[in-house]
């Protein structure tokens, strides 16, 4: 396959630095190591070398969703592949799943989902940002050539009663997501999967107690992916010294049926888990005393 106009490519320094542009007959690509010319990728085969102004060697690739992810322009921070790839999981989604998520963000997660999902499925994504709604919509009409139809971007908060029902997934990414679990619910057929993204053991904590205590889902299970490269180089083969470490916490659970009441747990919490110094909910079987 060659190159041609309208075509996404991944250029690569020799420092592995990627650049992602969209070629135009005519245009330059500037970079503080020189000029790479569009005109001299148009036409040539996929995984070539061209060179800068400056002499400077570059890869060209069409790039792969992970490449231009990590390349493409931002608003508010990522969701990176190692949890798009898990929140797919957990979430169970497939080929015409429909799903909703809040926290669009600067697109990177609504990638993936509408890349899985396909055009017989859809998508739609609440952002109360408006700024950050922008750059989503810039990214996904980058990566896509066009505005997928099978996408709806709502630029405002997620309200209590979206108009998405019978959804087979929810993704929550924001600050507060325990607010949105009355819209998840309103929005999730019985048995579909929320998933709750969140960066830190406070939140993780307040999430997962406010799941218990609505009695609307089952026992929610949170999971964190670490994620190591290595460094491999003739017999010095190790661990890279850095590596990609903590993103964010995953909680997922799934809607109970209308009326349905969860089977009581059977495993007692842990000594002093709802002790005095707690003070946030409570699952419907813990008292407000309990010791």
């Amino acid at each position: 396959m060659t190159f041609a106009a309208g075509d996404l490519v991944q250029l690569t320094d020799p420092r592995r630095k990627l650049h992602t542009i969209t070629l135009e007959p005519g245009a330059v690509f500037h970079t503080h190591r020189g000029a790479v010319r569009h005109d001299d990728i148009i036409g040539a085969p996929e995984a070539t070398v061209v060179a800068s102004s400056d002499g400077t060697d570059y890869l060209a690739l069409k790039p792969i969703l992970e490449d231009y992810v990590l390349s493409m322009g931002r608003g508010a921070a990522i969701i990176y592949p190692k949890d798009a790839a898990s929140i797919v999981g957990l979430a169970g989604l497939r080929f015409g799943s429909r799903v909703l998520e809040a926290g669009a963000g600067s697109g990177a997660l609504t990638l993936y989902l509408l890349s899985v999902v396909g055009p017989q499925g859809t998508v739609t994504s609440y952002e109360a940002r408006p700024e950050f709604a922008d750059v989503a919509r810039r990214n996904v009409t980058k990566w896509f050539g066009h505005e997928p139809p099978n996408w709806t971007l709502v630029p405002e908060a997620l309200p209590a009663h979206p108009v998405v029902t019978g959804a087979d997934a929810v993704v929550l990414d924001m600050l507060e997501p325990w607010e949105c679990l009355e819209a998840a619910w309103h929005s999730l057929a019985p048995g579909g999967r929320l998933v709750c993204y969140v960066a830190t053991t406070t939140q993780l904590s307040m999430t997962v107690e406010s799941v218990r205590a609505s009695g609307r889902f089952t026992e929610p299970r949170s999971t964190e992916s670490l994620l190591r490269t290595w460094h491999l180089e003739g017999l010095a083969v190790r661990p890279d010294h850095s590596m990609n470490g903590h993103t964010g916490f995953l909680t997922v659970c799934r809607r109970l049926g209308d009326g349905v009441t969860l089977p009581v747990r059977k495993r007692r919490p842990a000594p002093g888990a709802y002790g005095p110094s707690y003070t946030g909910p409570r699952p419907p079987d813990v008292a407000a005393d309990a010791d």
